[in-house]
């Protein structure tokens, strides 16, 4: 892999997402909501192997796992890599075929001492309950693999970097390093801010990386949950995609550009300079909706699909608003199989 130049480096938290058609019944033993997202605890351990008496389908599922898997969808081969951490056991090699099939090509730390991180997704009718155990997802560190010289010209090698805002629960350091990188040498660094609680649980780590964004992203709760945390007295999102374009940027020659998705509002777009411009996303029909779960993310994956090319941002936004569009149409973070290709900006 190391002699591969691939434009759009991602780091993530990898998560295998084990997929199954359940019933009530398996919910009932686990304790389990039919539309629950939780981080399994002991009692749920038993469940991930049980899951694989259902027929699973697997996906290389983590937030920016799944956006990486987007871009790489509109993109040409080899365009997109991913770094996380995985264990030594079979759901890391799960997880690594589900990538490779969609054509993704991963790099991952092996933690012999953790089993890889799974997501238990039980599907019951149009619900849909997960059951997180992140294990060695948790535990990348610079050490062991991006200081490492090969890894390391794979980052030198790419010319964008996307990272989740979970990412800083894990391994701030490594986000850090990067984003000198990209600052020094005029790349881009865009980062998602991922979650509500990391505005609060992280806020240390996520402002000492704010400087080198040069892209951010968030949804509206997100948006205003960075807001609170920053002190600002407002739930305006365009006020607040503003204020965080103009945050104080290390890299001076690329003006920041935040962007608010809002559901099947419009996305709004912030700029440093101050403008602020939205984006109706493409309408459709409540009965083709099959599953908004990963929306977010493709919406991230259209994106950078186009950024990494060099489109405008208007272009950007349109094949994140497209990607998702697609997306929310199929069950869980996923993409066609058969590849519809991106028509362009209409």
């Amino acid at each position: 892999m190391s002699e591969q130049n691939f434009k759009l480096l991602c780091m993530g938290n990898p998560l295998l997402d084990i997929q199954v058609q359940g019933d009530d019944s398996l919910l009932k033993k686990y304790g389990l909501d039919p539309n629950g997202a939780i981080l399994a605890e002991e009692k749920h351990k038993p469940l991930y192997e049980e899951l694989l008496e259902y027929k699973p389908v697997y996906v290389a599922g983590g937030a920016a796992q799944n956006s990486a898997r987007g871009a790489q969808y509109l993109l040409p081969p080899k365009t997109t890599a991913y770094f996380g951490c995985v264990g030594d056991d079979q759901f890391a090699e799960e997880m690594r075929n589900a990538a490779t099939n969609e054509g993704l090509t991963v790099d991952y730390l092996v933690n012999k001492d953790y089993p890889t991180g799974t997501c238990g997704v039980i599907i019951t009718g149009h619900n849909r309950s997960l059951i997180a155990n992140l294990s060695a997802a948790e535990r990348y560190n610079e050490s062991d693999h991006l200081n490492l010289p090969q890894k390391w010209k794979i980052v030198e090698n790419a010319e964008c970097y996307y990272i989740s805002g979970f990412f800083l629960a894990v391994s701030p350091s490594s986000i850090l390093k990067i984003a000198n990188h990209a600052a020094e040498n005029n790349k881009t660094l865009i980062m998602n801010i991922s979650a509500t609680y990391i505005c609060q649980a992280f806020k240390k780590p996520m402002s000492e990386v704010a400087p080198y964004w040069d892209i951010i992203i968030g949804n509206e709760t997100e948006a205003e949950a960075f807001a609170t945390s920053e002190g600002w007295e407002t739930k305006d999102l365009k006020e607040i995609a503003i204020k965080m374009a103009q945050l104080p940027k290390v890299n001076t020659k690329r003006q920041r550009v935040a962007i608010i998705t809002h559901g099947a509002k419009s996305t709004i777009v912030g700029y440093q300079d101050g403008t602020i411009k939205e984006y109706p996303i493409i309408p459709i029909e409540d009965k083709e909706i099959e599953d908004t779960n990963g929306a977010g993310d493709a919406f991230v994956g259209g994106f950078l699909s186009q950024y990494v090319q060099g489109k405008s941002i208007d272009e950007c936004i349109n094949a994140g608003h497209w990607l998702a569009n697609i997306n929310i149409k199929l069950v869980g973070p996923a993409f066609p199989k058969e590849k519809i290709p991106y028509p362009g900006l209409v």
